[in-house]
């Protein structure tokens, strides 16, 4: 296949505005599913680090959706021809919270779409960058980093494992099932198949078992600094994806201070192997 990445390159600064409102019903449908034990939410009350993801969620049509459970190639994002879609990783900042009952706005721009021949093939990186507020203004802005690749081939082999950090300071193990991906998938309608149909997720995109989303990762990291850091502000949280993390096995949320920056806290995702899995970092303000 031949990839025509000048074409694709004409989706960059290609803008959409979404509208939404700040309800409680995610938000303690998170809680829950965090098995958390906050008093309910209130209009007026903080929306955590990370919880905007339950909003402006993804509603196509039925026709509109592909094979995969994704919506079908092209619209706001580029139409690349190639059957593996990953959010590798995001940079956000925080800028002041959202709060519960107000009405938010999001404006995505497709900031750049780049091409490169990996050792495993064709893969394409669409970055973009996502301003979201309310009437005050702008509150949060994220810069996602989407992954494009063609399935592993029968002969590749999989890249070296990197180890995880040995210095955590809190670790806490997760057994993933299906009910906990059901759930999340449920809560931001991802209907990405992997993460809940196993014999579509091994028979045709060949991993393992069922994929634990990333940003349930990303969420599960911030949780756990909410849980060990109770009244800490984060200005900001990076996280990246190293290696996928299946329901095989339990994985490790962990964490610590940064030795040298107090003010920057550590986080990964370690797999039951000691594996790195997932990278993160959050600047306390």
């Amino acid at each position: 296949m031949v990839m025509d990445i000048t074409y694709l390159q004409q989706w960059t600064g290609r803008t959409e505005e979404v509208r939404d409102q700040v309800t409680l019903t995610p938000m303690a449908a998170l809680g829950a599913m965090l098995d958390r034990d906050d008093p309910s939410a209130a209009a007026g009350d903080d929306l955590p680090p990370l919880w905007h993801w339950l909003y402006f969620l993804p509603v196509h049509r039925q026709s509109m959706v592909g094979s995969d459970g994704h919506p079908k190639r092209g619209g706001f994002l580029p139409p690349v021809d190639l059957p593996r879609r990953m959010w590798a990783g995001s940079q956000l900042e925080f800028l002041r919270p959202l709060k519960a009952g107000s009405a938010i706005t999001r404006l995505s721009r497709i900031e750049s779409v780049a091409h490169k021949q990996g050792r495993t093939g064709d893969l394409v990186f669409v970055n973009v960058k996502h301003e979201v507020g309310d009437v005050a203004g702008v509150a949060i802005v994220e810069r996602q980093d989407i992954v494009y690749r063609d399935h592993p081939a029968v002969s590749e082999k999989p890249a070296a494992p990197q180890a995880a950090p040995a210095s955590a300071q809190w670790a806490r193990e997760v057994a993933p099932d299906p009910v906990l991906l059901f759930r999340y998938s449920a809560l931001t309608l991802n209907g990405h198949r992997i993460h809940y149909d196993r014999p579509y997720a091994t028979g045709e995109e060949g991993y393992e078992g069922l994929v634990v989303h990333g940003p349930l990762l990303a969420t599960l990291l911030m949780d756990s600094l909410r849980s060990e850091l109770p009244g800490a502000r984060v200005r900001s949280f990076s996280f990246r994806a190293i290696k996928p993390v299946m329901d095989t096995s339990p994985f490790y949320v962990c964490g610590k201070r940064d030795e040298s920056d107090p003010g920057k806290v550590m986080l990964w995702i370690s797999g039951s192997d000691g594996s790195l899995r997932m990278e993160a970092s959050a600047v306390l303000a």
